[in-house]
């Protein structure tokens, strides 16, 4: 009898330790990955046609330009 004693409380020990083990968040857990950039809407130099975002693009008469010196020689080309 005293032996089923102490196999119960022997059992309600690992018991009581498994369902608090269970409450605890997992530290092995992989942690989130962080959310991708917001896509960058993208213009299309007159130029050459390269793409750029459009935040870095130049503005000129006949489009956005990459660089001044693609504007200035499109600009130049459209006036003669």
């Amino acid at each position: 009898m005293k032996y089923l004693l102490l196999l119960l409380v022997v059992v309600g020990f690992f018991y009581v330790l498994g369902a608090r083990r269970g409450r605890r968040p997992d530290a092995s857990a992989a942690p989130r990955a962080p959310q991708p950039a917001p896509a960058k809407s993208m213009a299309q130099c007159a130029e050459c046609g390269v793409h750029l975002p459009a935040d870095d693009a130049l503005p000129g008469r006949g489009g956005v330009f990459c660089s001044a010196a693609h504007r200035a020689a499109y600009e130049a080309r459209d006036a003669a």
